[in-house]
Order: structure tokens, then sequence, then C-alpha cells
């Protein structure tokens, strides 16, 4: 099957093809069709499998057919859990949605920085990607209005509907008009999932591709037995060893991004951390050069990995063991995407071996393990 073939306009599909995507991916195939008829759609899909196109392209498609709302009247709102993953879905709706004849005015707001230019920003805004603190905050502003909403997208359902979000979500869903189509889109479908499915979906058409632990059989895994005190000189050795030119490495607390940051970069090793406690514009100008390649090591915690995505990225490292297994599926995710192979290297200390067990017992995977008690870390 062929982008062709959903009846997008030949805009979308010039886009297409001057982005080289060349065919669809199963996520996409069914999600943009099923989107196009305007019913309520809950797709579930591994990390990388191309969710976010897959309601953009639909999205715009029906937003260029209708007349354009009044002004600060939002047409369509789409909910994500993290700054990171706002800023990377922009960037998706920007790249096709400036090739229409009538440009739709897309915009990404979340907290960490100043609300006031994001206010003035409202102006004309057409599609808005928000995370809910924010969304709130300009909405009680008057800053934006949600009446005229045609379309709800719930990126990363799964993370936006646990504990954390769970009254922003409810003031938000009872601000919004009843009558609208729903997008909810997951890696996992969880019980918080079920439950919210049954809440705003009206008879959704569900779409299922694969468990995300289907799709570490593209990443060549490995685990290292290590001593805690010998995580970082390993933690070098294989970055020079290997010619590491791009990794990603996470630990388990901002504490500990900057520290291995700090000991790479005394020992003349490229590194930069992304995490919380950085400002965002810190943020986003480290996530550009990694993503460039002018940054060869990027250290994250669990709560930045969302907003990572990288075609080609040849290397991830636990450095630190995450607590919940669906965590290291996730972070092990970010290499193997797109039908490309990948690295995970694994540090597993004694305190980590029945941890690591539950994770692979969870994964259904066993993973290799490689002893370094007899290498030479200083070599």
């Amino acid at each position: 099957m062929s982008f062709s073939s959903f009846g997008l306009s030949p805009f979308l599909l010039q886009a297409l093809t001057e982005m080289t995507y060349e065919k669809p991916t199963p996520i996409q195939e069914l999600a943009i069709p099923a989107i196009l008829t305007g019913k309520d759609v809950l797709g579930i899909a591994p990390t990388g499998s191309g969710k976010t196109a897959s309601y953009v392209l639909p999205v715009l498609a029906q937003l260029s057919k209708v007349e354009k709302a009044k002004n600060r009247h939002i047409q369509s709102l789409i909910l994500v859990p993290t700054r990171e993953l706002a800023i990377q879905v922009e960037e998706v709706f920007k790249s096709f949605a400036h090739k229409l004849p009538e440009p739709l005015k897309v915009k990404a707001v979340y907290g960490g920085v100043s609300i006031n230019p994001q206010m003035k920003a409202m102006m004309g805004v057409s599609i808005l990607i928000a995370t809910p603190g924010r969304l709130i905050e300009l909405a009680e502003s008057n800053a934006i209005h949600l009446s005229t909403l045609k379309s709800l997208v719930l990126d990363e359902a799964d993370k936006l509907l646990n504990l954390d979000f769970q009254e922003e979500m409810k003031r938000i869903l009872s601000w919004i008009p009843k009558k609208r189509q729903n997008l909810l889109f997951s890696a996992t479908l969880n019980d918080k999932v079920s439950e919210i499915t049954q809440l705003i979906l009206h008879e959704p058409i569900v779409l299922k591709i694969e468990n995300e632990e289907d799709s570490v059989e593209l990443i060549q895994q490995t685990a290292y037995r290590v001593s805690d005190e010998r995580k970082g000189p390993l933690l070098r050795y294989l970055i020079r060893s290997r010619n590491m030119k791009q990794v990603l490495i996470f630990t388990s607390s901002t504490f500990k991004a900057d520290q291995v940051v700090e000991k790479l970069r005394k020992n003349n090793i490229d590194a930069q951390a992304i995490h919380s406690k950085k400002s965002q514009d810190a943020r986003n100008k480290v996530l550009r050069n990694f993503k460039a390649g002018h940054l060869k090591v990027l250290v994250a915690t669990d709560l930045i990995s969302r907003g990572i995505d990288i075609e080609f990225l040849p290397f991830v490292i636990n450095y630190e063991l995450p607590r919940s297994p669906k965590d290291y599926v996730h972070r092990i995710g970010r290499t193997g995407r797109a039908e490309s192979t990948g690295e995970a290297l694994t540090f597993v200390t004694p305190e980590d071996e029945h941890h690591f067990k539950i994770i692979q017992k969870k994964m259904g995977k066993q993973v290799p393990f490689e002893e370094t008690d007899g290498l030479d870390l200083n070599a």
C-alpha cells in the first residue's frame, strides 16, 4: 500500500516524497484511513513505529478542508506528557503543514519557560500541541478557546493517564466540546488506557500492531557484569574501544546524569546531560546538537527520554537500570528504530542481578552476559 491510496492531498503527498517517506508503516497504514473516516481511534503500536505521522497527516488533511475558526479558537489539540515530545510533534506537524495551499499555524506550548511569549503566539493557531499544565494556564488566561475543537489527540496516552496528570486531564476534558473526534495513541494498552477508552471514546476503531516487547528483536542486547566502582571506567572503555560516534546513556537520577557527564568530560569525551533541572533552552540546544551528530554522548533520565527520537541511533547504554521493565524496553527502543539495527548495552551490578532477571522475564528475552573482571579498563 502507498500513501497515495489514502486520498491525501497532492500537497501532503509532495511533502512525503520530499521527506523520503517511501511507504507507510503498519500503524500508518491502518490509522490514516481510519482517522479520515472521522471516527474515534485507539492506536496501540510500539515506540518508533511512526505513530506521530499516523495522526499528523489525517488531522492536517481534515483541517485543510474546513473553514478556519475565529482567532485563538483551537481546532485540533494534541496533549503530550513532556516538553520534549511537544517539540518533536510540533516539528512533524510543521514539516507537513507548510506545504498546504493555506498553511495551518501550529504551535507547541509547555511549562518551564515564560508563558507570556506563548500567550502572544496563540494568534491564529489552529493546531496546538500542549502539556496539560500549560494548556490549563493558557485557557484560564483566555489566551485560547476550546469551544470550536474538532479533534483531540492523546499522544503517549499511557503516560498522560497516570496519577500525575489525573486531575489536569479531568479539567481539560470538562472544557472541550462533547462532539469531537478523539484519537488515542499509546505504546501499551494498560488499565488506565482502557478506562479512558470507555470514558471518552465513542465506538472507536481499535488498532493494535504488536506489543512493545516484540520490537526489541532488531536490537542487539548485551549485559555487562560490573562492580559499581568500575562502571565509569567501563563506560569510557566501551565508548573508546567501540569507537562510538553517537551514544545515548540512561541514568536513574539527574544527579547521576551530571556526575557521569563530569567524569566523561574530565577524560576528554564530549558529553552533555539532559534532564528536568536543565532550562528548556539548554535542553533544546543539547538535543539539537545530539540529533545533528555534533555531540557524541548524551546522558538522560527516563523523564526526558520520551522526546528523544533519532531514526538511526546506533548505541544505547543503561548505566543504571530503570525501576520498571517497561521503561527498560522504552529506553532500548531509542535504538533499532525504522527497521534499522542498534545495540543496547546494560551495566548490571551484583545488587542489580535479581531486578534484571525480572526485566528479562517481562521482556520475554534472555540477554547474554559478558564478564568484565578480566578487562583492563585503563588500556
